[in-house]
């Protein structure tokens, strides 16, 4: 069973993924240049969540050996024609590859994510890094699980919230908490926390 709450989830971006990629802005990613210098030259990243790319591509032009995945086929599809290289269909749940790259990066696709859940996510996460290896990812917060006006379920935690998940999900040590007030899909803002995790080496 997947791990985003419902089906509905995926649902909703498999039958978007086209108008999806076409409203997406193509300015380079804030917080992916900071992540990125933290890496050693041709550093293997996995990104979870690649979407319609325009991580991955950035990653690739930077010289990295990118792996890209979605859990949404037809977004995947979109994506890899856009990179010209294969795209993985994978669901959080099915990552289960052990000391395998030097950094995961989820930007915006574990908020999709149950709290309840979330802490076992990281743990396969923290499994398949090398040690010392990096992980990213960012959430929208609030103060209670929910839907958007779209129906798509997020976790919407606390910094508080995510600094616990994280101490409980795995031997993580957190190198960075951010938090800003960014846009969204359908508009208007909302506040955003980003964290940057090591394995230990």
């Amino acid at each position: 069973m997947p791990t985003v709450a419902s089906h509905s989830v995926l649902a909703w971006y498999e039958a978007g993924a086209a108008d999806w990629a076409a409203a997406r802005q193509a300015a380079p990613n804030a917080q992916l240049a900071g992540f990125l210098a933290r890496l050693p030259s041709g550093a293997r990243v996995l990104e979870l969540g690649c979407g319609a790319g325009d991580d991955a591509l950035a990653m690739l032009a930077a010289g990295f050996d990118v792996t890209p995945s979605d859990g949404a086929a037809a977004m995947a599809q979109i994506a890899e024609a856009r990179l010209g290289r294969p795209v993985q269909v994978l669901d959080f749940a099915e990552l289960d590859e052990d000391r395998a790259y030097d950094a995961i990066w989820a930007n915006a696709c574990l908020l999709h994510v149950p709290r309840a859940e979330l802490g076992r996510v990281l743990a396969r996460i923290h499994r398949a890094l090398r040690p010392g290896g990096l992980h990213y990812s960012s959430y929208k917060s609030g103060s209670s699980e929910g839907q958007d006006r779209f129906g798509r379920f997020y976790n919407y935690p606390t910094l508080p919230e995510l600094r616990e998940i994280v101490a409980t999900a795995a031997d993580w040590q957190l190198l960075d908490a951010t938090e800003w007030t960014g846009g969204q899909h359908g508009g208007g803002e909302i506040r955003w926390i980003g964290l940057t995790l090591r394995r230990p080496a």
